[in-house]
């Protein structure tokens, strides 16, 4: 097992949180913090790999990380079921360039121009070079899974990237599908997001060899927080701000993708109301949003989408009930915790 054939990272445990500080990020990630530093050392080691030419491409799409959720997944469920190793390091740089790699797709596909507070991609060099800069950046990370002495690394980080295009091609295909059902959203989101969050939980136990058991439970964790992420960002775009979200937002109206809260919106009107906001949806401008925000707000959809949210945290922390309680246990709490509260202030700030 991988476990044997590499070095423990010192990553220090912190006292355990009570309960009201788990809300608080900086406490959450405090025992991983040299591990994330570690991971954006050597993300920007892998800058020189790339074409000299590509540099600037690569470093700025590279550099621009967020709170690091997946490698903090890494470092938590390796602590969870053992040590931190050098090799939670390494896959923790190869689910992080397959994010980031996808964002720069998504920014081209949602004609985004800002994220995490800066130009896109796409923004800055155009929709070609950031097409293939994403590919490249998929490529180098499947060549750095191929590194281990193992073919199961790469090939689930291969069928993890698969899963999420696959899920950005259904997406694409149901906009302005205004059939669409809540088991068809949820399924995309269990794709495009859920998915590198189980990646991550699930690699961060295998690594240790931990027993089948822990690595289905820390997989089951993940597939239900990243859900829960993804419909929060899916409200973000709608109830939340520029200026807290560090991203262009509106773009999924914009595109004609149903969110949730908009699910919910059409399943409550009917008649000329439905058919008005169906309407204003397929040929929509930014003066369409105060009228669909009106209707959003008189509906509460924004209570039922956090009531939505709330189940799938739940489902995270009854999944993580089946491992060893432990200080990084108490901190993946803690992750599902801060989704809860990030997801709940939504809509006291608008833009």
């Amino acid at each position: 097992m991988l476990a044997t054939e590499t070095s423990a990272v010192v990553v220090p445990e912190p006292a355990t949180l009570p309960p009201e500080n788990f809300l608080v990020w900086k406490q959450i990630v405090a025992s991983v913090e040299p591990f994330l530093h570690a991971v954006s050392r050597r993300l920007g080691e892998q800058i020189d790999e790339f074409e000299p030419d590509m540099a600037g491409y690569v470093e700025y799409a590279l550099t621009n990380q967020g709170k690091q959720l997946r490698p903090t997944l890494v470092a938590l469920s390796g602590g969870t079921t053992g040590r931190v190793l050098d090799a939670h390091i390494l896959v923790a740089v190869i689910i992080e360039m397959v994010h980031l790699a996808t964002l720069v797709h998504d920014d081209v596909i949602d004609e985004a121009e800002i994220r995490r507070g800066r130009p896109t991609v796409a923004a800055s060099w155009g929709n070609e070079i950031s097409v293939l800069l994403g590919d490249c950046l998929f490529a180098h990370a499947l060549k750095l899974a191929a590194s281990f002495p193992t073919p199961d690394i790469c090939r689930a980080v291969a069928s993890a990237t698969n899963t999420v295009c696959s899920g950005e091609i259904l997406q694409t295909q149901r906009l302005q599908n205004f059939e669409l059902t809540r088991a068809d959203y949820f399924k995309v989101l269990q794709m495009k997001t859920g998915e590198l969050f189980a990646l991550s939980c699930e690699l961060g136990a295998f690594l240790n060899g931990a027993p089948p058991g822990q690595r289905a439970a820390l997989r089951q964790y993940g597939l239900a927080l990243g859900t829960a992420y993804q419909v929060y960002d899916d409200c973000l775009d709608l109830f939340g701000s520029e200026a807290t979200a560090g991203k262009s937002l509106g773009t999924d109206l914009a595109k004609g993708k149903l969110t949730l809260p908009m699910l919910i919106l059409l399943e409550k009107l009917e008649g000329s109301e439905r058919s008005r906001v169906q309407t204003l949806v397929r040929a929509w401008e930014p003066g369409h949003f105060p009228q669909v925000m009106e209707w959003l707000q008189r509906h509460k959809t924004l209570v039922a989408s956090r009531r939505a949210a709330d189940q799938y945290l739940d489902k995270a922390r009854q999944a993580l009930k089946a491992l060893p309680a432990s200080e990084s246990r108490a901190a993946l709490f803690g992750l599902a915790e801060y989704l809860a509260q990030q997801t709940e202030a939504l809509g006291t700030s608008r833009r």
